[in-house]
């Protein structure tokens, strides 16, 4: 593949800034893969990895957690849940020449902040106990768009194309995040989140929430039974803890900092010191440390510590794969994150039957899914798109996806981008 040589970088007076020169140095990146600099969580599917993984956010599903229940469903063993693409891919990229590494040398928006707007999935194909995995990263998409929180800011979407341990596409992982300078975020944000104690009324009412919580399982949920206004039941999530993202982390992995302490951490640290800020006692410690300590989040303009995008994601697949049961197949999620989920906060995942309809061949069921804190202020909408059986056609057949490989999925996205970006 053909590149530009960019051996440059921003100049002291840029760093941080918004500038034209960040924005076509992004644009030159638009197609060319990227190099995966850490290892993944998972190397393979395995019942502990899959079992940790689905335990870090709440979940209990045998057909997770349990390869004896798994074998005996329809995908004859122990699957992984929806999101644990985010802890598997070995690189599939290519290895770069000097003006590929040249082009992808740095971030033409350092000195932003960066956040999580959207993300979007399709799954074609399970990952399942003793797969493998390869994962394409690339660019997309990049675009200048208005913000009231900060000012102008860059929207740049990534692509992570997945395969299977069978090399058939697994799945797509699309991320949109927003690069925002820093002094504007931080002057023009007003959000407050201070914290409040809850009630002991409060507590019953979420512990009454997960006593109820069910699970379809076994029993298919057939197409011709779903009614358009259908409400989910609920999932909740919270009171948001420390302890929450310790143990989401466990079987999550770190994604941002490589992983590994000490010593370990040393190494990375010394060819990479930007990733380890220095805390208030003047130690290096990971950048990431703003979801679970108050005091970073609060340097960069917020007023607390906060979950991940990924976590939320999550818990709306929690709630789909709850209602759909081991037979149906969850096609299609896109969620934006809207606001931030704090420290302390609740979150409350709900959905709604938004339309049914049965197109070449499958029966689709459309739906609206949001996360709600205690506030009653929606901080992920999302919409979702699952295959159920019916009744004459008991097995789900699973989509396909728009090219058979990595490098034919990659120029879909490009094509699909310049469309819809």
């Amino acid at each position: 593949m053909s590149t530009t040589t960019d051996t440059t970088s921003p100049a002291d007076n840029e760093f941080g800034r918004l500038t034209e020169e960040a924005f076509a140095r992004s644009q030159r990146r638009l197609g060319v893969p990227h190099p995966q600099h850490n290892p993944p969580h998972n190397y393979e599917v395995t019942w502990d990895g899959a079992r940790h993984f689905a335990f870090g956010y709440g979940d209990d599903n045998p057909l997770y957690c349990d390869p004896a229940y798994a074998a005996a469903t329809r995908w004859g063993r122990l699957v992984a849940p929806p999101t644990f693409l985010y802890t598997m891919g070995e690189d599939a990229a290519p290895r770069p020449d000097a003006e590929t590494k040249a082009l992808l040398k740095g971030d033409p928006f350092a000195g932003l902040g960066s956040y999580q707007a959207v993300m979007e999935f399709e799954w074609w194909r399970p990952l399942r106990l003793g797969d493998r995995c390869r994962v394409l990263q690339a660019q997309v998409g990049v675009a200048p768009r208005p913000s009231k929180f900060g000012g102008r800011t860059a929207h740049v979407t990534h692509d992570y194309l997945y395969t299977n341990g069978q090399g058939e596409m697994h799945a797509v992982r699309r991320g949109t995040w927003i690069n925002a300078e820093r002094h504007t975020s931080k002057k023009r944000a007003t959000e407050k989140a201070e914290p409040v104690p809850y009630t002991p009324e409060q507590l019953a009412e979420i512990d009454a929430a997960y006593a109820a919580e069910t699970r379809r399982g076994a029993e298919p949920r057939f197409w011709e039974d779903v009614t358009v206004g259908e409400e989910l039941q609920p999932r909740v999530k919270g009171p948001l803890t420390t302890t929450d993202v310790v143990v989401w982390h466990l079987g999550w992995g770190m994604q941002l900092t490589p992983p590994g302490a000490f010593r370990i951490a040393h190494r990375i640290r010394s060819k990479a010191p930007g990733l380890y800020p220095p805390n208030a006692l003047n130690v290096p410690d990971t950048v990431q440390r703003l979801h679970w300590e108050p005091q970073r989040a609060q340097e960069l303009g917020l007023p607390n510590s906060y979950d991940y995008g990924g976590m939320r994601e999550t818990w709306l697949c929690h709630l789909l794969t709850d209602w759909m049961g081991d037979d149906g197949w969850l096609w299609k999620l896109r969620c934006e994150h809207r606001k931030f989920n704090y420290m302390g906060d609740t979150t409350w995942v709900r959905g709604q039957v938004t339309d049914k309809r049965q197109e070449d061949g499958r029966n689709e069921v459309h739906l609206e899914v949001w996360c709600e804190n205690q506030r009653g202020e929606t901080t992920t909408p999302g919409t979702a798109v699952v295959l159920l059986p019916s009744r004459r056609s008991p097995r789900v057949e699973l989509p396909e996806p728009p090219a058979p490989t990595l490098e034919g999925m990659l120029q879909h996205e490009l094509r699909r981008f310049s469309v819809t970006g």
